[in-house]
Order: structure tokens, then sequence, then C-alpha cells
């Protein structure tokens, strides 16, 4: 009951968050003359997923084979929990909210900036997964995979800032700091963007705490608890600013959060993976990044045959999922 309480406050907590953050970082955007795709891609999904990198961060740094596990597991579960439950919940908040959205169930996200995020996600995830399957005799060609996968990123970053910012769609609300000004100040706004940030790393916190609880009690291997319990503990929290990006009918934001954080998790974090361990994946991490692949590639097809999605092929990710889940408990990926 204790472990359900704190669930419940570290939810409210993390909502407070998220709704300080996409106040900020919008306000953020258009003070720095950046596109929506840019604030998205960039801003929201960095910013959202750079707490959850300390997790393999500090397991690979700490050493030992029980850390590896668990730094693995965060690599490839952070990517294949965005490609696919991330974006389920995103579909189910467009058919939550269709009533107030304009396009009804029919993705307005502007269809350039996801071309671009899921082509970036296919190629270098799927560099990621490759050298996963190098011999040790071939460790320089990984080492000279996971530096493209740096230099890719950093291009990735370039390209994105230097989009057009679109004209405003609607005015933005104003700054929660700084309620009387049309215009707040840059530190009110940065100000803002921390406090929110506190309040999810917090909640986050608190929730993968909980969550680690009963995962232990319950006897979860370390890669399993890292690989399916950790990612979706502390990334899928912090895509309720995707949601309340839907409910106002600002797709590109919403959808750029994710498939940023998607670029940003399957490019300088596997890279740290392959210069900090051997970087040898077995069959059950290769499956699941495979998991991840398909789901993206068929939400990249649709785009580019039809320049929209819709909220059906969003839901449609988290079958993979489901997929995924259950193999984990047969026993398939362990």
């Amino acid at each position: 009951m204790g472990s359900v309480a704190i669930l419940l406050i570290s939810l409210g907590i993390i909502l407070i968050g998220a709704e300080l953050f996409t106040n900020a970082v919008e306000w953020l955007g258009k003070r720095l003359n950046l596109s929506e795709g840019a604030v998205g891609s960039v801003l929201a999904a960095v910013g959202t997923a750079l707490p959850e990198t300390m997790i393999p961060v500090i397991a690979l740094i700490g050493g030992g084979a029980e850390a590896v596990n668990i730094g693995t597991g965060a690599i490839l579960g952070a990517p294949l929990m965005l490609s696919t439950l991330a974006m389920f919940v995103t579909g189910f908040a467009i058919v939550i909210f269709k009533r107030r959205r304009e396009h009804g169930l029919t993705v307005k996200a502007n269809p350039e900036v996801m071309k671009r995020d899921l082509g970036f996600f296919l190629i270098v995830f799927a560099a990621a997964m490759i050298a996963g399957t190098m011999p040790p005799p071939m460790r320089k060609w990984q080492l000279i995979a996971g530096g493209i996968m740096v230099f890719a990123y950093i291009y990735y970053v370039i390209v994105t800032l230097q989009e057009e910012r679109e004209p405003e769609q609607d005015e933005l609300g104003r700054c929660y700091f700084a309620p009387q000004r049309i215009v707040p100040r840059m530190t009110t706004i940065i100000a803002q963007l921390a406090v929110a940030l506190a309040l999810i790393v917090g909640g986050a916190h608190l929730f993968v705490g909980a969550i680690e609880t009963v995962a232990l009690a319950f006897g979860v291997p370390a890669f399993v608890l890292a690989l399916v319990i950790a990612p979706v503990a502390t990334e899928l929290p912090e895509k309720f600013n995707s949601v309340l990006w839907i409910s106002r009918g600002k797709d590109t934001l919403a959808l750029g959060n994710i498939t940023g954080a998607m670029v940003f998790q399957s490019s300088l974090i596997p890279a740290l993976g392959i210069f900090l361990t051997d970087w040898q994946l077995g069959p059950g991490a290769l499956l699941s990044g495979s998991l991840a692949l398909i789901s993206a590639a068929i939400l990249y097809i649709e785009i580019l045959r039809k320049h929209h999605t819709e909220a059906k092929y969003l839901l449609l990710a988290g079958v993979f999922y489901v997929i995924f889940f259950f193999m984990v408990i047969e026993g398939v990926i362990r």
C-alpha cells in the first residue's frame, strides 16, 4: 500500500512538472525563434530524456558484469519503449481528445520533422544493433561505428535548429512564473524550466523507487528490470508533455518530443555503451531492438506514403510492446 501511495503522489508531481515544462519550453522556443520541430525534437526531447540516461551512464561507469547488464538493458529499453509504448499513449491521447482537436484522429505533425527524426532513428539504431553483432576481433569497427553515431547526432541537431520557425498557430499561454508579463524574461523562462525538470526528475525518481521495490519483491532479473521497468518508469511518465500538447492540437511538438528522444537515445547513449563495454548483444537484446525498428519503420513508411499519419498507426505501435512483454514473460527475451 505504501508503494501504491508513492506511485500516485509521484504521478501527481510529474503531471505538475510536465505542465510547467511544456509552457516553459514553448516560451523558450519563441524567444530563441526556433521552429516547433526544433523545440519538440531537441529542447523538449533532450530535456526530458537526460535524466534517464543517468541509469546506463552510472551503471556502465561502475563496471562489473551485473552493471553492464543493467546498462545495456537501459540503453536498449528506452528506444523500444519510445517507439512502441510512448507512441501508443500518444495515439490513445488523440482518441481521448478528438472532440477538441481540429483534425480529429488525424495527426497533423510536420511530416518533414517526422520523416527526418524517424529516418535518423532507423539508420543510427540499426547501426548500433549491427555493431553489437561484431565479434571481439572487430573491436576497431565497433569504435568507428560509435564515433559515427556521435557525429550523426551532432549533424541532426544542427539541421534541426536551422529549420525556419512557422507562423504562430495560436497565442501562447502566459508564463506561469511571470503571469503579469506579456513576454517573460529569459531568466524567468530558464528558472521555470529548471523547476519543471526538478519536479519531473524527482517524481520519476519516486516512481522508479516504488516500481523497483515491487519488481525486486517478485525476483525480477537485473537485465529485465533495466530493459522493461526502468525505461517505462523513467521515460514514460515524462511523456505526459506529449499528452498535454496533443490535447491542445500541437502535434509537431507532441510527436517531436518522442521522435527526438528516440534519435537521442539511439545515437549518443548506444555510442557510450560501445565505448565503455565490449558491446556484445545477445539474442534477447537483438530481438527487442528489432521490435523497436519494425514499429518505427511502419510509422515511417506511412508518413512517406500519405505525408501524415493517424491515431490508429500510433496505437498499432503498442502491439509491438505487448509482443515484447509476452516474450519477456515466456523467457524468450532474458
